[in-house]
């Protein structure tokens, strides 16, 4: 709080920047980018994802409004930059992410990432389920189990928890899906996720049952176990949030999209990302505000979710 918060160099909330390799010992939560979007299929941009997110974090202030949980008196975070993509490579990109996420979490860091399109949830999922499949709570517009695009490109922005599920590292039974909605191009897509046991709250469902009753539901599916977050800012309307490469209509408002993260505490969250923010598709920088402000909550619930896992205790206000 010495430096106003327009002025210093950008890093995630403001945070002090260390290097990937200095993390592990120092950090308990790493922020980090990973600006790729070459498995984007409709329109790109989100390559530039983490750079806007990172500025538009400037405006966040260190104590949660809603929950009162104050993350850095929880825990120590920093930003460790970005992962080294190869832009032109999804395969090597995803082994990139991959080697750098095993470095955090080897040493003990839980990674809050930013993308990038949602591809790169893929590796991370494939470092925290390695030893057993991890649940997931999903909020996005799509479901992403789509399996070939293309004539026979298996690695996009629509596939990673189909791969995922097939490399046994996400649970599929434990993973929940919710404010899907818009068209599909094939009903496979939908009926190959259903039968691995996926539960899907679609948008309709979302508006009959109520918020509350959303995250009540989800919070029974995962359960108790190690679960992952994944929010795809297409998740929310297009009129809160138009810097995305594929929006639908009729989602969350962004007051109902903070009410629904902050549904999830006190849960066994060992990680999480934000994806798809497209700068060059909103020049108004909404969306990165947006996406700033949820990638705040995050933070958050991870670091509560750490504190619970060490028996510490915070000042939150529990709801």
């Amino acid at each position: 709080m010495v430096v106003p918060r327009f002025a210093g160099i950008s890093t995630f909330m403001r945070l002090p920047h260390l290097g990937p390799t200095e993390a592990p010992g120092q950090v308990d939560i790493a922020l980090l980018g990973i600006p790729f979007d070459g498995a984007t299929t409709n329109r790109p941009g989100t390559r530039l994802g983490p750079r806007q997110v990172r500025e538009a974090s400037s405006l966040m202030r260190l104590v949660n409004s809603g929950t009162l949980v104050a993350p850095y008196d929880l825990c120590a975070c920093a930003d460790i930059g970005d992962v080294p993509i190869n832009p032109v490579d999804v395969s090597d990109t995803l082994r990139r992410i991959e080697a750098f996420v095993a470095h955090l979490v080897s040493g003990g860091v839980v990674p809050l990432c930013v993308g990038g399109d949602h591809i790169v949830s893929y590796p991370i999922l494939r470092v925290l389920g390695a030893r057993r499949p991890v649940g997931m709570i999903h909020i996005d517009a799509h479901s992403d189990t789509g399996d070939v695009y293309f004539g026979g490109q298996t690695l996009t922005h629509g596939t990673p928890f189909r791969r995922a599920i097939e490399d046994g590292v996400l649970d599929p039974r434990r993973t929940v899906q919710i404010g899907i909605r818009g068209t599909m191009y094939s009903r496979d897509e939908r009926d190959w996720a259903l039968a691995q046991g996926i539960r899907i709250i679609d948008m309709e469902e979302v508006v009959r049952i109520g918020i509350p009753e959303t995250i009540a539901e989800a919070r029974r599916v995962v359960g108790t176990g190690p679960t992952y977050f994944t929010f795809d800012i297409d998740s929310i309307d297009p009129a809160f949030a138009p810097g995305t490469g594929t929006p639908e209509i009729g989602g969350f408002t962004s007051r109902e999209a903070l009410q629904l993260v902050r549904g999830f505490r006190h849960l066994d969250l060992i990680g999480a990302d934000l994806v798809e923010v497209s700068p060059p598709l909103d020049p108004s920088g909404t969306t990165g505000l947006v996406g700033a402000s949820i990638g705040f909550e995050l933070l958050c619930l991870l670091a509560e979710a750490h504190a619970d896992q060490n028996g510490h205790k915070s000042c939150a206000r529990d709801t």
